[in-house]
């Protein structure tokens, strides 16, 4: 099945099977390999991107789902060479250990930021609520939530 979709910004036409996951269309045919294979069960949240700007877990979506929409995934948030603010902000504050989980937390925290700029710590908690990570307890990643939420107000 033909499907059009814009990827990161990018217009892409590709052939595919009608039951191919997002994901796997995201990494295997088109090459961005940011988002991670957690779980395939829209549990863990590691694939998550945005679909017509809302956080997604593609292992849930069907790329013929896609079809006609705009995709954003973790590849595509940094512009000219410069991090997008939620990103810095899991730099700065080590929101991250192994790093497995961080593309779709990342995603996760965009989405919670783009609802409300100013949350409390238990909204960006509430937010996050579907991706897991087994490493970092969670704190950091929510100290890097608050910094983005920050830094993006004071832009």
């Amino acid at each position: 099945m033909n499907i059009s979709l814009h990827i990161n910004g990018k217009s892409r036409t590709d052939d595919v099977e009608p039951r191919l996951l997002l994901i796997h269309y995201l990494r295997e045919v088109v090459g961005l390999t940011g988002s991670h294979i957690g779980c395939e069960t829209s549990l863990c949240g590691a694939c998550t991107v945005m679909l017509d700007g809302q956080a997604v877990k593609s292992c849930a979506v069907l790329a013929v789902q896609a079809n006609g929409r705009q995709v954003t995934t973790i590849e595509g948030l940094a512009q000219n060479g410069k991090l997008d603010p939620v990103q810095q902000a899991f730099w700065d504050e080590h929101g991250l250990q192994c790093g497995f989980c961080t593309p779709g937390m990342i995603m996760a925290v965009k989405q919670v930021l783009e609802r409300n700029p100013t949350p409390l710590q238990t909204e960006v908690r509430h937010g996050i609520e579907g991706n897991l990570c087994r490493c970092t307890g969670y704190q950091h990643i929510v100290n890097a939530a608050m910094s983005a939420a920050a830094a993006i107000v004071n832009e």
